[in-house]
């Protein structure tokens, strides 16, 4: 009898793993860089309960910490423990769906938080917080990986707060912002700013033109852009059975552009066809115009039309893209140019340059090659005006994770140091921590860390160097 090939049975690296573990001494292939010397943190879904009809992106959170240090590493995964968590794991089965919605036989007594925490990590003033656009930061102890609760400075932030806030460079500031700030489905969007010692200085809202998942926005020096596309969220179709965020072209692309010292009063609106961005590289002051380099798709991927019909595959492929807008000019449009026609997605640049002009940037992309795996399965390395520097391609079915930038030291320059990517091995069901010498990706990794288990595939993560 012929056996199953591998790579046709595991279709993909979604499906959740059902353990917690601890692995101290791990593999190495190659040698790992002495100089690195700290934690890469990964979040992602990792269901606790199957809960049929939900979408991937709304399973529980689950951290995956790589410690690396005088060339060892070491592994730990955990389950955060939301309340959502906690109320599915004490009844045994799963009670919601996502997107703040219970299943039908849930307990009446049940409470309406469904954060999962699950999306991205971040460390800023001595807080590790795990993060998810619906929910207040989650703070997590670094070293156990021990969930601490919600944290909401204070009292001074509430209601959601974004998975991808921007760290300023030289100032240490974090800025954030939620969308569904006044109720799920909302138009109202909440922004604020946290200083470098983990203290709140700002924090207000606004209404956009219409209610939108909003996943990322734009921060440079000056300006904070937030981008309003036509994912939609619809209360009345989510309590009737349909999708409660769907795909409205109609509605076009609007992007709000104010004053980091400003007002919301001042917000100027700048608009476009329609479009979608989950994420962005990065964006940068030229004079009177703001520049902002985005992985755009012609229509929204995952997600379906109103009705459920689904969107044309061949316009949900995200390429590089550049978007200008001319503060100086007589127009509210702003120009869509794109850079490259490699579609992938998770960009990342060196963080030290974070709103600031760069001329580095990865991310993860597909390999068009037959049998490849149709998750991202490479790396492209990308220069000033994204020229293309540099591409990397998996061996046939294996994927890989969103790329992370760690620099060989502070006063390095810009690009000088590591990329970090977890590799899913299709054939041999398992996971490896892969580093590359950032500026020479195509020569393929320096290191591999090897697990004998598998990471299921995830969103974002970030190194943090040992203190």
């Amino acid at each position: 009898m012929a056996l199953l090939d591998p790579i046709e049975a595991a279709h993909d690296n979604l499906a959740p793993i059902p353990m917690e573990c601890d692995a101290p001494f791990l593999t190495v292939v190659g040698e790992l860089p002495r100089e690195l010397n700290g934690t890469l943190y990964r979040n992602g879904p990792n269901p606790q309960f199957e809960t049929k009809g939900s979408h991937w992106f709304v399973g529980d959170g689950m951290l995956h910490a790589f410690h690396i240090e005088n060339g060892r590493a070491s592994y730990r995964n955990r389950w955060i423990r939301t309340p959502k968590f906690l109320a599915e794991h004490d009844a045994g089965r799963a009670l919601y769906r996502g997107f703040g919605q219970k299943l039908p036989d849930a307990p009446a007594s049940l409470g309406n938080d469904s954060g999962a925490a699950n999306t991205n990590i971040v460390f800023h003033a001595g807080r590790l917080l795990a993060l998810e656009e619906g929910h207040a930061p989650t703070e997590i102890e670094p070293r156990t990986l021990k969930t601490l609760g919600y944290q909401n400075y204070n009292g001074r932030i509430g209601g959601p707060f974004t998975a991808h806030p921007k760290i300023d460079p030289v100032t240490g500031e974090m800025t954030f912002f939620g969308y569904n700030a006044r109720g799920i489905f909302s138009p109202t969007i909440s922004f604020g700013a946290i200083d470098s010692s983990g203290i709140v200085t700002r924090f207000e809202r606004f209404d956009a033109p219409y209610a939108s998942m909003v996943h990322d926005f734009i921060v440079t020096e000056n300006h904070l852009l937030f981008p309003i596309l036509p994912i939609t969220g619809s209360i009345d179709r989510a309590r009737s059975g349909r999708p409660p965020y769907a795909w409205e072209p109609d509605k076009g692309s609007y992007v709000g552009v104010m004053k980091r010292g400003g007002s919301a009063d001042d917000i100027k609106w700048f608009h476009a066809e329609a479009c979608y961005v989950f994420h962005v590289m990065n964006a940068w002051e030229d004079g009177e115009r703001i520049i902002a380099d985005v992985m755009q798709s012609e229509e929204a991927p995952l997600f379906t039309h109103p009705d459920g019909s689904p969107t044309d595959p061949a316009k949900s492929n995200a390429r590089l893209c550049r978007w200008t807008f001319d503060l100086s000019a007589n127009t509210d449009r702003f120009t869509r140019t794109y850079l490259d026609d490699v579609t992938g997605e998770f960009p990342r640049i060196d963080e030290r340059h974070s709103g600031l002009v760069s001329t580095q940037g990865w991310y993860a992309c597909d390999n068009p090659a037959p049998g490849a795996s149709k998750a991202f399965s490479g790396i492209t390395h990308v220069g000033r005006d994204g020229i293309r520097l540099g591409q990397y391609m998996l061996p046939l079915g294996d994927s890989i994770s969103e790329p992370v930038f760690v620099a060989r030291g502070k006063d390095a320059a810009e690009g000088d140091g590591w990329l970090f990517a977890v590799v899913w091995r299709a054939r041999q069901n398992r996971s490896d921590l892969a580093v590359f010498n950032a500026t020479n990706v195509a020569a393929g990794p320096i290191a591999l860390v090897q697990l004998s288990h598998r990471v299921p595939a995830g969103f974002h993560g970030n190194w943090v160097d040992a203190s």
